[in-house]
C-alpha cells in the first residue's frame, strides 16, 4: 500500500498554495483561515472578530475558501486512493506519481485511471486474451502492410477468421484511445468550446400539448454551448425532463476530433498505405462509439453545473436583499392575510411579535360585508393601539389593501392618529403556517391565521420571520426547483447565516429558527436556549449564557458577540463588542476618564482616539477600530431605514394599466434578464436590463435588488396574456395600448436566438439590443 503521508504532505502545500492563488491573498492568511475553521470557528466568526489572524479575509472570501478547501481535500483524498489502487496493481511508477500530482481537477484525476480501474471484462480484454494485441500493435507501427494479411497469422482456436482478429484488434485500439487522459481531456474541451445545443419537440403530440406551448420557442432552437444563459438552460432541461422536448448535443465536424484521435494514436490519416483505410476506420469508431458520447456526456454534465452555478448565485442575492431588508421596527401591528370567497384572515401582534387577537373578515365579494369589516378593523386598532398594517400581496390583495386605506382614512378623519399600512410579500407564508415550527409556536391557531400572523411579523422584522422559512420556499430565485436540492441547500443556508449575523441577534426575544442561524450556535442549542430562557428569564449579561446546558466555551466564542441584550447588566452587551475584547474597552474608559454610559454615542470624543493607541498582541488596529465604531453606534442595525410603494388609486388589475403611467412599485425578483415589479395589480410587470439605464448593465443587480422601491414606466400592456413591460428609464417612449390577437402564429426558428424565462418559467428576455425588441422577446406583441 502507498503511505499517504508524504501525499497528503506534497496535496496539503498545494492547497494552501492554490487557494492563496485563486483568492490573490498571502498564503500565510489562506493558512490561517483553514487553521480557524479546522478548529471550528464559523465564517461570520472568522469575518468578524479574527481580522488580525487572517489578514482581514471578508465573509465573501473566506465563503469561497471554504468552499474550495472542500473541493481540493476531496480531489486530494481521491488522489491518494488511486495512488494506492494503482500501486496495488504493480503499475504506479513515477511518471504516473506525477501525472496524478499535476492532476487539477477530479476530471484529470478520473482520466488518468481509467485504464487501471476495475472493470467489467470488456471486448478489448476479450481480445487481448486472446492474442490480439500484438496485430493491433502491428497495425499501428506498420500500415505498409495489408490488414488482412496481417491477420491471418492471428487467425486461431479461439479466433475464427481474419474478420474477426481484426475486429478484436480494433477494440484494443478504440480502447487505448478512450484511456488516453491527454486526449480525452482534448477532445472534451474542444467538444465544449465548439458544440451547440438543439432543441426540438419529443413529438407531435407533446408539441400541440398545454404543457408543450410553455416551450415552444425552444421547438427549433440552436445555441452554442458556451453562450447560452444558465435560465435557458434550465428551461430546456426542463422541457426535456417534462417529456416535451429532445435535446441534442452537436459538436460540430467530426473531422478535427478524428485528425486528434488518430494524431494520439500515431495514425497518419493522409498515407496512401494499404492499412490507412481500416486505421481511419477505426479512428472514425473510436469517435463515434465512444469519445464523442463521452465528450456529449461530460459537456451535458458541465453545462448543467454552470446554470446550476449562474441559477444559485441569482437566488442567493436576491435571498440576501430580502433578509436584509428594512425593518418596520417593534410597533403593534395588524397582519391580514387577503381573500374572496374564505375571507381576509387578521392577526394583530405586539411589538415583539407576540400574537394580541385574531379573526377573519369578509369585506369582499361573495360576502361584501365591508362596512362591518372596517368597523371591525377599527375596534382592533383601537383596543391595541396599531401603528402599523401589513396587507399580504396575494389574491384580493389591492382590495384588501383599499380597504386599509378607507380605514385609515376616517380615523384621520375622526382626529385620532391613524396607522401606516404597507404591501408584504406573501412568499411561502402557506409554507410556514403549515410546517411542523408553526405549530409549535402558533398552536391555538388555525393555519389560514398563522399566515395573518407571520405576514404582520414580516413586516416588523423580515429577517427574523423568514428564517423561519426554507430558504428555497421564499420564491426569489430563478428555476430553484431544477437546481440540485444539495447545492441550493448549502449556498442559501451560508446567505441566511451571514444576514442573521450581520444584523446580530436580540438574545432575549430570538425565535429557535434565528438562533439557530447565529455562529457557533446548532438548533438543539437554540432549543437549550429558549428552554433556558423560558424557565429561568430573561438574560441579564452575556456570560450567563454559559448557564445554558451544553452551551460550552467554545459555542460562547463563536455566538457571544452576534447576540444582544437591550437594558441588561452591562451595555456592551447590547453591541457588537466580543466580551473578549471588553478589556480593550476598559483601556479606553481609563484613557479618555469617561463612564461606559458617557462614551457610548459621543462620536466627537471617540474619533479623537487612535486605534494604534489601544492596539496590543492579541487584538490589533482592525479589531480595535470596530470596537471604536461599535461605541460610538452601538448594536446599529446594517440594513437600510424602512419605507412603503405607495401603489397608484385606481389601479388594481391589468387592464387599468396604460403605457406611459409612472408608478411606484416594489421589486420582488432579480433575474439575469431584469427585475420584476409588483405595482399593485396582482401581477408583476418586468422590466427588461436593456430598460435598467442609460447604461449598458451587466447584471440588474447592480440597479436594483429585491424589496427595494422604485418608480417605474409602463411602456407596454398585454391584457390577454397578463404581461406588463415596465421600464427604469422614465423617458422611454410607450407603445399604444393593443386590443386581443386574432390569431396567434408560431414564430419561425431564429439562429441563436436571446431569450428568457420569468419567474413562471415563460420566455421573457433578451441580451440587449432595442427595447421594442426586448419586450417583443418578452412576448409582448405575438
Amino acid at each position: 500500500m502507498i503511505k499517504s503521508g508524504p501525499v497528503k504532505s506534497v496535496a496539503v502545500k498545494s492547497v494552501t498554495a492554490r487557494l492563496a492563488e485563486e483568492l490573490a491573498v498571502a498564503e500565510g492568511q489562506v493558512t490561517a483561515a483553514v487553521r480557524l475553521l479546522d478548529d471550528g470557528a464559523t465564517v461570520p466568526f472568522i469575518a468578524r472578530y479574527r481580522k488580525e489572524v487572517t489578514g482581514s479575509l471578508d465573509d465573501g472570501q473566506l465563503r469561497l475558501l471554504e468552499e474550495r478547501l472542500g473541493y481540493l481535500r476531496e480531489l486530494d483524498d481521491r488522489r491518494n486512493a488511486v495512488l494506492a489502487s494503482i500501486k496495488e496493481q504493480g503499475k504506479l511508477t513515477p511518471e504516473l506519481t506525477d501525472a496524478l500530482m499535476a492532476a487539477d481537477t477530479k476530471a484529470k484525476v478520473e482520466d488518468i485511471y481509467l485504464p487501471y480501474k476495475p472493470k467489467r471484462r470488456t471486448k478489448a480484454q476479450i481480445a487481448r486474451e486472446a492474442g490480439l494485441e500484438p496485430l493491433a500493435e502491428q497495425l499501428l507501427a506498420d500500415p505498409g502492410r495489408a490488414p488482412d494479411e496481417l491477420a491471418a497469422g492471428f487467425v486461431t482456436d479461439e479466433v475464427a477468421d481474419t474478420a474477426a482478429a481484426l475486429d478484436g484488434a480494433r477494440h484494443i485500439i478504440v480502447e487505448r484511445a478512450a484511456e488516453n487522459a491527454e486526449l480525452v481531456g482534448a477532445l472534451r474541451e474542444r467538444f465544449w468550446d465548439n458544440a451547440a445545443v438543439r432543441t426540438r419537440p419529443a413529438s407531435d403530440a407533446a408539441a400541440a400539448s398545454e404543457k408543450g406551448q410553455k416551450f415552444r420557442d425552444y421547438f427549433d432552437h440552436t445555441e452554442a454551448l458556451t453562450e447560452m444563459p444558465s435560465h435557458r438552460v434550465l428551461a430546456v432541461l426542463r422541457g426535456e425532463k417534462e417529456g416535451v422536448l429532445s435535446l441534442a448535443l452537436d459538436g460540430g465536424e467530426d473531422d478535427a476530433y478524428q485528425a486528434m484521435i488518430a494524431s494520439a494514436l500515431g495514425v497518419d490519416l493522409t498515407a496512401k498505405a494499404p492499412a490507412t483505410p481500416w486505421l481511419a476506420a477505426t479512428v472514425g469508431f473510436a469517435w463515434r462509439t465512444r469519445l464523442s458520447v463521452s465528450a456529449s456526456v461530460d459537456a451535458r454534465v458541465r453545462l448543467r453545473m454552470r446554470a446550476e452555478e449562474d441559477a444559485v448565485t441569482v437566488f442567493a442575492k436576491n435571498l440576501k436583499d430580502l433578509l436584509l431588508a428594512a425593518p418596520a421596527g417593534n410597533r403593534t401591528t395588524l397582519g391580514l392575510d387577503p381573500g374572496f370567497r374564505t375571507g381576509v384572515k387578521v392577526a394583530v401582534v405586539d411589538g415583539t411579535g407576540k400574537v394580541l387577537d385574531t379573526c377573519a373578515i369578509f369585506p369582499h365579494q361573495p360576502q361584501n360585508q365591508w362596512d362591518t369589516a372596517k368597523a371591525t378593523l377599527a375596534a382592533l386598532v383601537a383596543r391595541h393601539g396599531v401603528e402599523l398594517i401589513a396587507v399580504g400581496n396575494g389574491t384580493a390583495s389591492r382590495e384588501t389593501d383599499a380597504l386599509a386605506g378607507e380605514l385609515i382614512a376616517d380615523i384621520r378623519k375622526a382626529g385620532a392618529p391613524a396607522p401606516a399600512k404597507a404591501m408584504v410579500s406573501e412568499a411561502g407564508a402557506s409554507v410556514y403556517s403549515a410546517s411542523a415550527y408553526a405549530a409549535r409556536e402558533l398552536p391555538d391557531l388555525d393555519v389560514t391565521l398563522r399566515g395573518a400572523v407571520s405576514i404582520a411579523r414580516r413586516l416588523q422584522d423580515p429577517l427574523a420571520e423568514l428564517v423561519k422559512i426554507e430558504p428555497k420556499s421564499i420564491g426569489v430565485g430563478q428555476y430553484q426547483h431544477d437546481v440540485t436540492p444539495g447545492i441550493l441547500a448549502k449556498s442559501l443556508g451560508a446567505v441566511v447565516e451571514d444576514a442573521v449575523n450581520a444584523v446580530g441577534v436580540d438574545l432575549n426575544t430570538a425565535s429557535v429558527p434565528l438562533l439557530s442561524r447565529v455562529s457557533g450556535i446548532t438548533e438543539s442549542l437554540a432549543e437549550a436556549i429558549v428552554a433556558h430562557r423560558d424557565r429561568a428569564g430573561r438574560f441579564q449579561n452575556r456570560s450567563s449564557l454559559l448557564e445554558v446546558p451544553r452551551l460550552g466555551p467554545k459555542a460562547f466564542e463563536q455566538c457571544a458577540g452576534f447576540l444582544r441584550i437591550r437594558d441588561g447588566d452591562d451595555p456592551l452587551d447590547a453591541s457588537g463588542v466580543h466580551p473578549e475584547a471588553y478589556p480593550v474597552v476598559r483601556r479606553i474608559l481609563d484613557r479618555t476618564n469617561l463612564a461606559l454610559g458617557e462614551i457610548i454615542g459621543d462620536a466627537r470624543a471617540l474619533r479623537t482616539l487612535k486605534p494604534a493607541d489601544f492596539a496590543d498582541d492579541r487584538f490589533g488596529i482592525p479589531t480595535v477600530t470596530d470596537i471604536l465604531g461599535e461605541l460610538e453606534k452601538p448594536g446599529r442595525d446594517p440594513r437600510p431605514a424602512f419605507t412603503t410603494a405607495t401603489f397608484a388609486a385606481g389601479v388594481e388589475k391589468v387592464s387599468d394599466l396604460k403605457p406611459g403611467m409612472v408608478l411606484e412599485g416594489v421589486v420582488t425578483n432579480v433575474a439575469a434578464f431584469g427585475a420584476f415589479v409588483d405595482v399593485g395589480v396582482h401581477q408583476d410587470g418586468l422590466v427588461h436590463v436593456s430598460a435598467m439605464a442609460d447604461r449598458y448593465v451587466s447584471d440588474p443587480h447592480e440597479v436594483v435588488k429585491s424589496g427595494q422601491v422604485v418608480r417605474v414606466k409602463v411602456v407596454d400592456v398585454d391584457v390577454e396574456r397578463q404581461r406588463i413591460g415596465l421600464s427604469l428609464r422614465l423617458g422611454d417612449e410607450t407603445k399604444p395600448e393593443r386590443g386581443p390577437r386574432k390569431t396567434d402564429k408560431p414564430r419561425g426558428p431564429q439562429r441563436k436566438p436571446q431569450r428568457t424565462n420569468d419567474s413562471r418559467g415563460r420566455d421573457t428576455s433578451r441580451a440587449g439590443g432595442s427595447m421594442a425588441q426586448a419586450l417583443r422577446d418578452a412576448g409582448f406583441g405575438r
